[in-house]
C-alpha cells in the first residue's frame, strides 16, 4: 500500500490523453470530484478499515489464548492500518488493471493460509521470533511514516523519503518478508513454505507494477536514483 511519488511535478493534465491512459486512471482534483465519487472512495476506505479491524480482533483473540507478546505488536500494526485507511489522501493516479488488484489482494491475504504445523526446532523458534520482531518494527514504523500516502493497489498518493523509505523503496513489503519468513522458521512445513513463496511473489509483483505506474511521474526518477534497492538492500 504503499505508493511513493511526489505529485507536485505531475505533468499530466486531467482529461489529456496519455500513452498509459488504458492502464492508469488519472483522477480529478479532490475539489472537483462528484459526490458519488467521494462516496465510493469513502466506502472503499471503510471496507478496508473494517477488514483490518477484523484481523486486529483475531490477533487480539490469539493473544488472549497464548499470551505471546508478539500478538500485542501485531494488534497495534493492524490498528495502524485501520487508521491509515481512514486518513489516506485521494489518489492522483490509480491503476485500472485487474491484474494489479489481484497482486495486491494476493500479497495481502495469502499469508492467512500459514498454519502452526510442521517442525518447531528450537533454533527456528528463536530465529523466527527475532525476525518477526524486526519485521513488525519495520512495518509499523513504515506505516507511520507513510501516513496519508497509504494504499492498497498501485496508485500515486505522494512520496515519503524519510525513515525506512530512505533505505528501500518498498519497506512494508520488506517487513512482510521478515514477518512471514520468521513464521515459517517457527513452523517449518511444505505448506507454509509454499504460502511464503507465493505471497512473496505477489508482493514482488506489487512492487514492480507500483514502480511502473510511478515512472509516469518525473519526480519519481530522482527518488529511485537515490534509493537503489526495492526490498532487500544489496540484493533487489
Amino acid at each position: 500500500m504503499h505508493q511513493r511519488a511526489d505529485v507536485s511535478g505531475l505533468r499530466v493534465a486531467a482529461g489529456r490523453p496519455t500513452e498509459t491512459e488504458g492502464q492508469w486512471r488519472l483522477l480529478a482534483p479532490s475539489s472537483s470530484r462528484t459526490q458519488s465519487e467521494t462516496l465510493v472512495r469513502w466506502s472503499v476506505n471503510l471496507v478496508g478499515a473494517v477488514g483490518a479491524a477484523y484481523f486486529a480482533a483475531i490477533t487480539l483473540q490469539g493473544y488472549a489464548e497464548n499470551h505471546r507478546p508478539l500478538g500485542v505488536g501485531l494488534f497495534v500494526e493492524q490498528m495502524v492500518v485501520v487508521g491509515a485507511y481512514l486518513i489516506r489522501r485521494p489518489a492522483r493516479v490509480v491503476t485500472r488493471r485487474a491484474g494489479d488488484w489481484i497482486l495486491a489482494a494476493g500479497g495481502t491475504f495469502t499469508p492467512v493460509l500459514l498454519r502452526p504445523d510442521g517442525a518447531h526446532p528450537p533454533w527456528g523458534v528463536d530465529a523466527g521470533m527475532a525476525l518477526q520482531i524486526v519485521g513488525l518494527a519495520v512495518c509499523v514504523s513504515s506505516l507511520i511514516v507513510l501516513g496519508r500516502s497509504f494504499g492498497f493497489a498501485a496508485a500515486d498518493r505522494g512520496i515519503v523519503r524519510t525513515g525506512t523509505y530512505a533505505v528501500v523503496r518498498h519497506p512494508i513489503y520488506s517487513s512482510y518478508l521478515l514477518l512471514q519468513g520468521g513464521y515459517v522458521l517457527q513452523s517449518i512445513s511444505l505448506g507454509n513454505i509454499l504460502v511464503f513463496v507465493v505471497a512473496t511473489a505477489f508482493n514482488v509483483g506489487r512492487a514492480v507494477v507500483e514502480e511502473d505506474l510511478l515512472a509516469e511521474n518525473p519526480e519519481y526518477g530522482a527518488y529511485r536514483a537515490k534509493v537503489r534497492w526495492r526490498l532487500v538492500p544489496g540484493v533487489w
